[in-house]
């Protein structure tokens, strides 16, 4: 499948930090999750993606152009960060109607339909809102001007439980055809369990993998071990470890060759949450 989104080489740099290179593609049809620990680069990655920030290094490219090409671009990405960026005065109507003049392919009655969907209050001001509510119509404004590519940044944090896995099904239903897709930064990460159908990792600012989501989970394992055990692990056949009060955790890339080799230990499956924990709080070869 085409990329929708192509990065190459991104860098910024910072004082004390450095978006190092950092290289992935989103193919249409896809959920492209986007995981690191706080302030390892996720936002920075986006905002330099939607040249928000200026790039030190590295190229950007939707549909193979980059964005300051054309406007038209602009009218195909939906974009939603945390927190809402319209003024708080106003009615979710009044910024549907602002809306409706800003994009030309602005559907208020499919605006409407979220804002029924979503119980959005079409008259209540936004500073009345919860941040929940905030959220949703943060999401029902991008996906009703129509995008073929949505954006989010930590977009659906302020949401409860039960209106998380609602929103999965939108963007599920978003992504169905096979020519939309979604870039999604979210440390909740049992959500990208649920949609995602890649992942990409972003640690202390670099690219750790970029990997289909079922491969982690399919895959990779933790093993639990002793010392002795660990001590006679092949170095080659892990990826990171921690030791506990009482055991070692062993991050591996193959959980049934684990099996095989290693048969006094538990292998036990790795969740997305498993793998960052331990990458993030592990050790690693050098």
């Amino acid at each position: 499948m085409a990329a929708i989104l192509e990065v190459k080489d991104l860098t910024k740099r910072y004082d004390g930090f450095t978006l190092d290179h950092v290289s992935f593609q989103v193919p249409g049809g896809c959920i492209m999750g986007l995981i690191g620990e706080n302030g390892a680069g996720k936002s920075t990655t986006i905002k330099a993606v939607l040249d928000l920030i200026h790039r030190d290094a590295g190229t950007v490219t939707f549909w193979g152009q980059e964005l300051s090409a054309s406007s038209d671009l602009k009218e195909d990405i939906g974009v939603v960060f945390d927190g809402i960026s319209f003024y708080e005065t106003l009615t979710p109507a009044q910024v549907g109607r602002i809306l409706g003049a800003a994009y030309r392919r602005w559907d208020d009655g499919l605006y409407k339909q979220y804002l029924e969907r979503f119980s959005i209050p079409k008259e209540k001001e936004i500073k009345g809102l919860s941040k929940g509510m905030k959220a949703k119509l943060s999401i029902a404004a991008a996906l009703s001007h129509r995008p073929k590519f949505l954006i989010m940044d930590e977009a659906t944090s302020g949401l409860d439980p039960v209106m998380r896995d609602d929103m999965l099904d939108v963007f599920l239903e978003f992504v169905q055809d096979e020519e939309h897709s979604i870039l999604m930064s979210s440390h909740i990460t049992t959500d990208l369990e649920k949609v995602a159908d890649y992942i990409t990792f972003i640690h202390q600012g670099k690219l750790l993998f970029c990997k289909p989501k079922d491969e982690l989970r399919y895959q990779y394992g933790i093993v639990r071990c002793g010392a002795a055990a660990f001590e006679q692990m092949d170095k080659a056949d892990i990826l990171a470890w921690r030791k506990e009060d009482y055991q070692w955790d062993v991050l591996v890339p193959d959980k049934e060759k684990a099996r095989r080799l290693y048969k006094n230990v538990v292998v036990d499956d790795a969740t997305i949450d498993d793998i960052l924990l331990l990458y993030v709080k592990g050790e690693r070869s050098k």
